[in-house]
């Protein structure tokens, strides 16, 4: 992993903090950075300001709150030029049930995940995506049964592995 330009080690151990306990304290984020709190604060507030954190969710689970179809799609377009994935993905940003939405290389050019209350509404909002002319050549689809994983990636491990 490259070096981010203006992080060190401190802040690599705030961010992780933040990312896997959320909002905290002054004190707590102090304690858990192993930092004295007005330094730790300040540089929280400096790595917010330059959009290293882009908020701060609750990870709810969904399947105690409700049932819900969970689908995977995968995506191919049929013309690879700018313009094309730029507009499927901006339309892809508008739509709330696309919870996920990745750019691949290869044969396929997306996997999204859709979150839809049944399998009709998933049917909608597929048409839906078909009928926005986005250019898309064919779609796969995989119905999720479990979700086994879904978790941010180990910040602290990540960066522990940077190259001299």
């Amino acid at each position: 992993m490259r070096e981010r330009k203006g992080l060190d080690q401190t802040d690599i151990r705030i961010l992780s903090a933040v990312q896997r306990h959320g909002q905290l304290s002054k004190n707590k984020l102090a304690e858990i950075v192993n930092l004295s709190p007005t330094p730790c604060w300040a540089r929280l507030s400096r790595l917010r300001d330059a959009g290293y954190i882009r908020g701060y969710h609750a990870d709810i689970a969904l399947d105690r709150v409700l049932d819900a179809t969970r689908v995977v799609v995968t995506v191919s377009l049929n013309s690879h030029r700018k313009p094309d994935f730029d507009r499927f993905e901006a339309y892809i940003k508008t739509v709330d049930e696309i919870i996920n939405c990745v750019a691949t290389g290869g044969g396929l050019d997306y996997v999204m995940t859709v979150v839809t209350p049944s399998l009709s509404t998933f049917q909608e909002v597929m048409e839906d995506l078909l009928a926005a002319d986005l250019a898309i050549d064919r779609y796969m689809t995989y119905f999720a049964t479990r979700l086994i994983k879904a978790e941010q990636p180990n910040l602290a491990k990540l960066a522990a592995y940077r190259k001299n």
